[in-house]
Order: C-alpha cells, then sequence, then structure tokens
C-alpha cells in the first residue's frame, strides 16, 4: 500500500499494518540473534511472525499441546510467536525433568501478565534465593498453624459444619453449590493466611473470590495469550486489563490487613500468616542485612496462597459432587464404607483414610479425571541443560503438561474414562500410582498438597454422611455435561444437585 494511500485508510487498515510491521520486524531480529549452539527437539514447522499460534486452540490449549505429543513424541518445541518453548508430555518425561532434574528444570518462567502484576514478587512467580527463603517461611508458617496436625482438621470439620447447614436448608429442593462450596473452602486458607473467616453472605468476601474464579479464567482468553505473546498489544486487550484490575483490588485488601495489624501484632499470639510476617520482617531488620521480607513479598505470597487455595481446592470438590450425581453407583458404594467405618452420627477424621480404601480410590479419580490443572504453572531452565539429547539454553520456558501424566495411555487402563479401579487393586486396596501429579512434582509441587488432600476427604465424606446427591427431576444423570469450561483450572459447568438427607 502507497505512503499516500495508507494515511488515507481507515484507522483499523492503518493500525493493523503498523502491528504486523513490528511484529515483522521483531521476528526478522530474533532471528538474527539466536544463539545456534543449543539443539531444541523438533515441533510444529512455526510461520513467520505468529509461530504455532495458528494451530492452537487458544481457550483449550492442553488439548492442542497434549495431541502434538502424539505426532512428536514426548519432548518437542512449541512456538508462542517468536518464542520457542519445550512441551514434556507424559508420566516419564515429566519425572525425569522435574525429579530426576530437578535443578535444571526448577525456575519459574514469569509470563508477562505476572510480570505486570506481581513482578517477580511472592512466592509463585519467584525464582532463585527469594524462592528458597519465602518458601521455606511459607511451609514452617503453615505447619504453625496446624497444615497436617489437629488444629487444621478442626478448622476444615468446623467450617463443613455450617456448610452442612446450607445444604440441608435447601430442604431436597435443587440449588447450585458453586457459591457456597467456593466459600468454606476458601474460609480455610482465610483463617490461615488472614486468621479469620468470613461469612458466606459477606460481599467483600463473595467479591474477592469471584475476582479470583474470574481471573482463573481470564488467563487463557485469547487476548491473555495474545497479550503474553505480543506484550506491547496490552492497549488494545480488555482482558488485560481486567486481569490487572482484579489483582490490583485483591492487594488493596490484604494491604488493608496489614495496615490494620502491624502495629498490633504481638509475637506470642499470631492470627495467621500475614501476622507472623511481619514479625519475621521486623527481626530482619533488625539484623540491617539485605531481607527478602518486605510489603511486596507479603503482598504478593499472600495472594498467591488466598487464590490457589480458593479456586484449585473448591473446582476439585465441585466436581467431585458432580461426578457423584453422573455416577450414582460410585456414590453408594461411597455411603456403604461411610457407614461400615465412620456410621451415620461420628464426626470424620483425617485417620480414616487409611481404612477407606475405596473412598481414597474415588476421591484420587476425581482429581485425575477432572485434570483440574492441566498444564500446571510454565517452569523454565535455570541452566543451560541435556535433555534426552536435546541441548537447552538457560531462560527457556518449559511446559509441564500435566495433563498427560494424568491421561496418559501408557500408564491408565481408561484414561478419558472416569474409572475408580485405577486406584484399586484386586482385593479392593488402595493403590498409589506415580503418574498421579495433579499437584506437579519435584521442587515446585504445590505447597498446599496436604491441606487440599485433607479438605477434599473431610469435605466429602462429611457431605455424602449426611446426603445423597441426586440430579434435579427430569433430568438423568445420563444427561449431565461434564465438558470443562476453560481457565487457568478446569471447572465444571454450573450445575444443581438436590441433597436428600441419608
Amino acid at each position: 500500500m502507497p505512503f499516500t494511500s495508507l494515511i488515507t485508510a481507515e484507522p483499523i487498515t492503518v493500525t493493523l499494518v503498523f502491528l504486523f510491521t513490528i511484529l515483522a520486524s521483531y521476528s526478522i531480529f530474533w532471528k538474527r540473534f539466536q544463539n545456534t549452539k543449543f539443539n531444541f527437539p523438533d515441533g510444529p514447522p512455526p510461520l513467520p511472525v505468529v509461530g504455532n499460534l495458528h494451530i492452537l486452540n487458544l481457550r483449550m490449549p492442553h488439548e492442542t499441546l497434549h495431541k502434538l505429543g502424539d505426532k512428536y513424541g514426548s519432548v518437542y518445541t512449541f512456538h508462542m510467536g517468536p518464542k520457542k518453548y519445550l512441551v514434556l508430555c507424559g508420566y516419564e518425561a515429566l519425572k525425569e525433568a522435574l525429579i530426576d532434574q530437578a535443578d535444571d528444570f526448577g525456575d519459574r518462567y514469569e509470563m508477562p501478565i505476572n510480570k505486570d502484576i506481581a513482578n517477580g514478587h511472592g512466592i509463585v512467580f519467584s525464582s532463585g534465593e527469594l524462592w528458597k527463603t519465602l518458601r521455606r517461611f511459607t511451609i514452617s508458617t503453615l505447619r504453625e498453624f496446624g497444615m497436617g496436625k489437629r488444629p487444621i482438621e478442626c478448622k476444615i470439620v468446623e467450617e463443613c459444619q455450617r456448610l452442612l447447614e446450607v445444604f440441608e436448608s435447601h430442604k431436597g429442593e435443587p440449588f447450585d453449590p458453586r457459591n457456597v462450596i467456593i466459600s468454606a473452602v476458601s474460609n480455610i486458607i482465610c483463617s490461615i493466611v488472614f486468621g479469620e473467616r468470613f461469612d458466606y453472605k459477606d460481599p467483600q468476601f463473595l467479591n474477592l473470590i469471584n475476582i479470583i474464579h474470574e481471573n482463573f479464567k481470564l488467563a487463557t482468553t485469547p487476548q491473555l495469550q495474545l497479550y503474553n505473546t505480543y506484550p506491547f498489544l496490552g492497549f488494545f486487550l480488555s482482558d488485560h486489563k481486567k486481569n490487572i484490575a482484579n489483582c490490583k483490588e485483591i492487594e488493596r485488601f490484604i494491604l488493608s490487613v496489614y495496615h490494620d495489624r502491624k502495629d498490633k501484632v504481638d509475637k506470642n499470639d499470631l492470627r495467621g500468616f500475614i501476622d507472623a510476617f511481619i514479625v519475621k520482617w521486623r527481626e530482619e531488620e533488625t539484623k540491617g542485612s539485605k531481607t527478602y521480607f518486605n510489603e511486596d513479598n507479603m503482598v504478593y505470597t499472600s495472594l498467591n496462597l488466598f487464590s490457589a487455595a480458593t479456586e484449585t481446592t473448591s473446582t476439585t470438590l465441585r466436581w467431585g459432587l458432580l461426578l457423584m450425581i453422573k455416577y450414582p453407583e460410585v456414590q453408594e458404594k461411597v455411603h456403604q464404607e461411610i457407614e461400615s467405618v465412620i456410621g451415620k452420627e461420628r464426626i470424620p477424621e483425617a485417620n480414616d483414610r487409611k481404612n477407606m480404601p475405596y473412598t481414597e480410590a474415588v476421591l484420587h479419580e476425581i482429581q485425575r479425571f477432572s485434570n483440574v490443572g492441566p498444564m500446571g504453572l510454565l517452569h523454565q531452565t535455570a541452566v543451560d541443560t541435556t535433555f534426552r539429547g536435546y541441548t537447552v539454553p538457560k531462560g527457556t520456558p518449559v511446559i509441564t503438561l500435566l495433563t498427560s501424566a494424568l491421561y496418559d495411555k501408557t500408564q491408565w487402563a481408561t484414561p478419558y474414562q472416569f474409572n475408580v479401579n485405577h486406584f484399586l487393586d484386586d482385593q479392593g486396596k488402595f493403590i498409589k500410582r506415580a503418574a498421579f501429579l495433579p499437584f506437579s512434582a519435584g521442587r515446585r509441587v504445590c505447597l498446599g498438597e496436604t491441606l487440599a488432600k485433607t479438605e477434599l476427604f473431610l469435605f466429602f465424606t462429611m457431605l455424602l454422611q449426611k446426603f445423597v446427591l441426586r440430579p434435579p427431576p427430569g433430568v438423568t444423570p445420563e444427561q449431565l455435561d461434564l465438558s470443562p469450561v476453560p481457565g487457568l483450572t478446569l471447572s465444571p459447568q454450573d450445575f444443581k444437585l438436590c441433597a436428600v438427607c441419608h
């Protein structure tokens, strides 16, 4: 297009030509400065500028990447625009990278949207000594507040009793359990991070958990995928702006808690994680040395804990309820085991798990089949490394495709079916499976794994001890839709259930 024609063209045409010119120039520049000493694995041939984005299902990227693994093998290269990503598929490849070569693959890759928000602060998107320090502190603090011990178990039981009251209030009539499930689960991490729980109808609390849920869905919208590939487009993308605005609102809430507590904290009577962080921060400042304990790391570590523990566990529990309605024969066997081991009156305890192999197998299969975190979070090579004969430079983003382990055809008899027998032997005893990786593995394994497992077991068994779960009148189990809603986590479609006293 001649310059004189361009300046008189429609504004959208000018914009598109301008953007394409920048993208093409960026691609040429990038290719010129590639380091040829490295040997990446094969992958789908990239196009100029867009790389492989033209073949990626932007709403469900894990599906595309999993299928490509069938063609290109357990390790291949995928181009997000001009940038190379290493994709790991299948249990064996994930184990080799995350466990056998844990140090090489242990860094976190920070996407542009995460850099905009946290800028390397907090525990999820940090690396190096900062990450090690915050992780050690966070794990020890969570243990002090009862993670994996009786105190947190009591909090979960108390919260579930409130949840049971809400279920019972519907008197067997259909209702959507989404908000109350998210609220109940979120209250567990709120009691740890903030030192208090919230009423299920508290408008500020409901707003916060809705923001978290929305951001997990925004994370894989086409606009956010486009922004993470071409950050300079952010000005044009509303999802990018909404994501940042949502995070800022949560940050403001956490800061309000901090400012309310900072002059009142008693190190001998800590209410929650934020109190413990403030005390540690003061101790480090008195030493006069460099410290990672500051306001930014306090805010983003708290935000990481609050967001992750709220979304993933509540989503898994909602899948569990839906699957029990979908498969009433499985629900009936769970009822029988609960009656046999616990009875109808005694409150379930975490220790009951070892005597309930069928329920334990059901919970594991719910997590495997629901595939809540299909891509995990991006890793990054910490050093130049060799993996399966390929040489990969430091700083390469790595997609650890967890769905490829949970649905690995070499590890599971019927990977795409809900099958409790995946976790039972011929005698009906529970068996552990190495390819069960919903929490990832290695150095970056989810630090809330113990808490999540305890929550799932107690919420699930207490609900099924009290209720029989059924679909609404006129809906058969066969009609229930198990297709997931896209997002960073895969959640079930909104559904209604009837909870009838057992």
